[in-house]
Parts: C-alpha cells; sequence; structure tokens
C-alpha cells in the first residue's frame, strides 16, 4: 500500500482527497476533470425525489467575499481569506438520467483506480430507500447519504432535510441500511450542539462512514443597499470553518472510538488542510467550495502538497489519522499560568484609556 492510500471502512481510496458533491459536479465533464486530477474518489452532484429541489438550483446563486466583506471577482485570483455564499439546489436532471450518468462515470472512474460516488439527498423515507436500492442495482460502488444539508429550513418543505435527532437519524439510516448492502456514507450537519451524537448514531445504525460537518447557515447585509446580501439566509463556507470541522471530528472520533471511519468535510482549501483533518480523526477529506472557486487545477495542487508533506514527515497518510485528536486534553488538564491572561490585554494610558500596547511600547 503506497503512503498515500487510506481505508474508509470497507472502501480502499488511492489518497484521502474526495472531490465534494456540488455545481461544478453536475455535468459528466465535470467528474472527468475531477477524477483526472487524482481525486481519490468524486461525489457527484445530489439528486433526490423533490422537484422543488430540483427547481431551486435555477434560483441558486453564489458569491465570494474579502475580509471586508465586499465582492470579489468568482476565480482562482481569489484570496485565500475568501468568504464563500451561497444559495444552491440538486442537479437538474431527472433520477433516471441522473443514475445513468453516474454508474457510467463510476466505470471510467474504476479505471483510474478512482470511485464516483452517487449522493441522494434525504427528503422521504420511502424515496431515499427506493434510490438507494436503484443505486445498488445500477452498479455504483458506494453511496453517500446526506442528511444534513444546511437550506431545509429555508427551502421549500420537503426539499431537503436537516437531520437534528439522532432518533431520526438512526431511524433513517436504518432503513436505508437494510435496503442497501453497498458502503454507506453518512453526511449530517454541522448546525447542532450534537454533532457526535448524530455521528454515533449514524455509525451505530449501519453507516460505513460518517461526513461531517455540513456548511451552516449565515446572513449577510449589505451596508450600501441595506438588503441582505443575495436577498435571503445563505449557505456559508470557506478556510475559517476548518477548526470547527477538526472540532466535531476530534469530539465524534472520542465518542465514537479510532476505527469508525470518518469523513471531513467544510474548510479544506490546500494540502496542509487535508492533513490537518486528518490529525483531527479524519480518514479522509472532502473540498468543494475551493475546487468550484479555482478550478479543477486545483485538487492536483492540494494532492502533490499533502503528498510532500508526507514526504517531508516520513509518514503515510495512514499515520496522520487522530494523531493530534488523541493528544486533545480539557481545560482543567493545561497546566497553570499564573496572570498569563495580562500579557493580552491592551495597557492603560495615563488618561485610563486602553490603547494599542504596540504603540505604546
Amino acid at each position: 500500500m503506497s503512503s498515500s492510500r487510506v481505508i474508509v471502512g470497507r472502501t480502499e481510496l488511492k489518497n484521502p482527497l474526495i472531490a465534494g458533491s456540488a455545481e461544478h459536479l453536475i455535468e459528466a465533464d465535470g467528474v472527468r476533470c475531477a477524477l483526472r486530477a487524482g481525486a481519490g474518489a468524486v461525489v457527484v452532484k445530489s439528486t433526490n425525489n423533490s422537484q422543488p429541489a430540483r427547481d431551486q438550483l435555477q434560483r441558486a446563486e453564489y458569491l465570494a467575499l474579502d475580509a471586508d466583506w465586499r465582492p470579489i471577482h468568482w476565480d482562482a485570483r481569489a484570496p485565500r481569506e475568501t468568504f464563500i455564499a451561497c444559495r444552491s439546489g440538486l442537479t437538474p436532471q431527472s433520477f433516471d438520467a441522473w443514475l445513468e450518468q453516474t454508474a457510467k462515470l463510476d466505470r471510467e472512474a474504476r479505471t483510474l483506480d478512482s470511485y464516483a460516488v452517487a449522493s441522494l439527498i434525504f427528503d422521504d423515507l420511502e424515496s431515499a430507500v427506493r434510490m438507494a436500492r436503484a443505486v445498488e442495482q445500477a452498479g455504483l460502488r458506494v453511496l453517500e447519504l446526506n442528511i444534513g444539508t444546511p437550506y431545509a429550513s429555508q427551502a421549500a418543505k420537503h426539499a431537503v432535510s436537516t437531520e437534528l435527532d439522532p432518533g431520526r437519524v438512526t431511524e433513517i439510516v436504518s432503513a436505508v441500511r437494510s435496503a442497501v448492502s453497498i458502503p454507506l456514507w453518512i453526511k449530517i450537519t454541522g448546525q447542532s450542539e450534537r454533532v457526535p451524537d448524530l455521528a454515533e448514531a449514524a455509525s451505530a445504525a449501519g453507516g460505513d462512514a460518517v461526513v461531517m460537518a455540513g456548511r451552516l447557515l449565515g446572513f449577510i447585509p449589505d451596508v450600501d443597499t441595506f438588503e441582505p446580501m443575495l436577498g435571503t439566509t445563505l449557505g456559508v463556507g470557506g478556510y475559517w470553518n476548518l477548526p470547527l470541522t477538526c472540532h466535531w471530528l476530534s469530539l465524534s472520533r472520542a465518542r465514537l472510538g479510532p476505527d469508525k471511519p470518518l469523513i471531513a468535510t467544510n474548510g479544506a482549501q490546500s494540502g496542509l488542510d487535508i492533513a490537518r483533518m486528518m490529525l483531527a480523526g479524519a480518514f479522509a477529506v472532502e473540498m468543494s467550495s475551493a475546487v468550484m472557486l479555482r478550478g479543477f487545477d486545483h485538487l492536483s495542487r492540494a494532492l502533490w502538497e499533502f503528498e510532500t508533506y508526507l514526504d517531508q514527515k516520513m509518514v503515510s497518510a495512514r499515520d496522520l489519522i487522530g494523531r493530534a485528536a488523541d493528544r486533545r486534553k480539557s481545560f482543567a488538564d493545561m497546566p497553570l499560568r499564573q496572570d498569563n491572561w495580562r500579557n493580552y490585554v491592551p495597557r492603560m494610558t495615563t488618561a485610563g484609556v486602553a490603547s494599542d500596547r504596540r504603540t505604546t511600547g
């Protein structure tokens, strides 16, 4: 096994970089570009049985913002700190057309030692079970079931799902698990303080891996127009979310144990970010917004950086998994540092007004 290969449950990947589901993976050529860029797997753009969810794509809009919340061009020149905001939708294809295309792409992916992963977004139990069976019957090798989209509270009723109750997660995952035998990855929300509980429920109910954690909702006022940017609440993401994802990974690893596969999503921008998420407990890492913003070559660059890092550290990808998470301590375990806090507050002027310590010596 090469230094980059990882095993996620029953699925061996040639490397831990997964191209996560988004609009650039709707068309077959987009998936092919991601495969040729070297991704260990590509999760195709999701579908379900809801026509409103497909219609939402025609209302979709996307925004890249700089550090001052000013819109900037959507292209590879955007700075690393770019904030991504959007309202999205599902693939516009019919289920039958989507399934035929995805099955064909997975056959092509096999020749590249990769996977085209089918992605279903939960809308109702009956249709989810029916579609999952169809996915397996079509010959697809891995299914990602997304029960944690950020948009459920904003979308049409029953269009998509943001499951927040572990009991409900158990019900959904158990039903789909009973319907199919292929590896099942469960994508859960980050919009909860119970992410480890959701992960535990998904794993215990038969999920081969848990993908965490879906994007958050945000609202950005425009100070010039007094309007909401893009008119509504938005799904938000970017580099800033990496610490949140790593936090949930580390807590979920502690809850589930080191042998239960976790897949990171939301916040990875580079090869070193892949390493960071793996050190926090991820077996593999999905990268989506960075690729949609910067192009498919971004996958190749991230993979090169990650593999260079492995060589420099003389470790394998598998050696990284959970190493930082397993060394995480509680606040109570930290050593006493008497009055250390005083080194981080501004000094006072003679007038009693706080001033920047950099200008007051």
